[in-house]
């Protein structure tokens, strides 16, 4: 279920993303670049992958967050035979807790 785009993809977007340096950067970027429906999405479905990797259920996860059981059930794919970019944040982020 690995799907990789068929089309190059833009790396000078990602390298920029990698340029900023405060979460508030970020924001203002995310802000520009997206639609406040797109930043929506994309955070929903981010909320989403931290709570499936904490173990929760659909039905709390669909109560926590609105998302349909669709957008969980595609996050949960992602997690499980994605590309492990999610996986990649979690352990980064658990480190920085330490």
């Amino acid at each position: 279920m690995n799907k990789h785009p068929k089309k190059p993809r833009n790396e000078a977007m990602y390298e920029a993303i990698l340029s900023l340096e405060t979460v508030e950067e970020c924001m203002k970027f995310f802000d520009d670049l997206c639609t406040v429906t797109e930043l929506m999405a994309l955070e929903q479905r981010y909320q989403v992958a931290c709570y499936l990797h904490d173990g929760m259920i659909y039905n709390d996860i669909l109560a926590r967050t609105g998302a349909s059981s669709a957008t969980i059930s595609r996050v949960n794919r992602s997690l499980q035979y994605g590309r492990g970019g999610y996986q990649i944040v979690f352990d980064r982020l658990e480190k920085e807790d330490v």
